[in-house]
């Protein structure tokens, strides 16, 4: 089917309207993606200014990764349709884990568990067949981000089969489930590391690349760190200041 569907890469400049209107949607809601990410990520936690760029920034996703995953699935690169499906799956449950839970999004999370499964699968059946032989890469990807994809995409659908077994999931582990799956650092890192080339020659430096591409995994581990890790450590809680009686 894959071979069937095979075509020519898709690059800007090249090529029809029909092939390149995908690909500048794709590119735009990226750019989208990045810019309210960033501003979600630094805005004040469950304002109006978080939750409006949040809800932009899961759209654009979604438009980048379905479009992206369109356009890998042209170019018979299934390991990139497999990424873009998965990207999409993550912000979708990453958006539903803090709305009100209703039936439907019931039955998308439920959806959601099997694409996570499918493209695990998908992705270490992928890497373990480019190890045997012998390959470092396919498709331009290398082989280890197959294995990496894949145990991130297993170890959410087990999740997912944990939360729904549970009936939904409440307080810090609702947090948690959000901050990880928001994939803010995907965006960034396929930006800023993995199409460098459109960005100016005089800034196209890996060492100054690496600090927007890494920054939103930093700050998602501190995150995590804090509605997680800080709250079993009594010291770091702030001292509660207890008044003397009048007399």
């Amino acid at each position: 089917m894959m071979a069937v569907l095979a075509g020519p890469r898709v690059t800007l400049g090249s090529g029809g309207w029909s092939v390149q209107a995908p690909l500048l949607l794709h590119v735009t809601a990226g750019m989208v993606a990045i810019v309210t990410g960033y501003v979600a990520l630094y805005a004040a936690k469950g304002a109006g200014l978080h939750r409006r760029s949040g809800t932009l920034f899961v759209y654009a996703m979604l438009a980048m990764a379905l479009v992206g995953a369109a356009i890998a699935a042209y170019e018979g690169k299934i390991g990139s349709v497999n990424g873009g499906l998965l990207t999409a799956y993550m912000v979708t449950t990453a958006l539903l884990t803090v709305r009100p839970p209703t039936v439907a999004s019931r039955r998308v999370e439920l959806g959601g568990m099997l694409v996570a499964f499918a493209t695990g699968a998908a992705n270490l059946s992928r890497g373990f067949d480019a190890a045997a032989h012998g390959l470092r890469a396919r498709d331009g990807v290398p082989v280890r981000v197959f294995f990496i994809f894949g145990a991130i995409a297993l170890a959410c659908g087990i999740a997912d089969a944990r939360m729904l077994r549970r009936g939904g999931v409440r307080g810090t582990a609702r947090l948690i489930r959000h901050l990880w799956r928001i994939a803010l650092f995907i965006a960034a890192g396929s930006f800023f590391l993995g199409q460098a080339k459109v960005i100016p020659k005089p800034l196209r430096v890996p060492e100054l690349l690496a600090v927007p591409a890494l920054l939103p995994l930093v700050v998602m581990l501190w995150w995590l760190w804090r509605v997680r890790v800080r709250r079993w450590i009594p010291r770091l809680r702030p001292a509660r200041v207890v008044e003397a009686p009048v007399t």
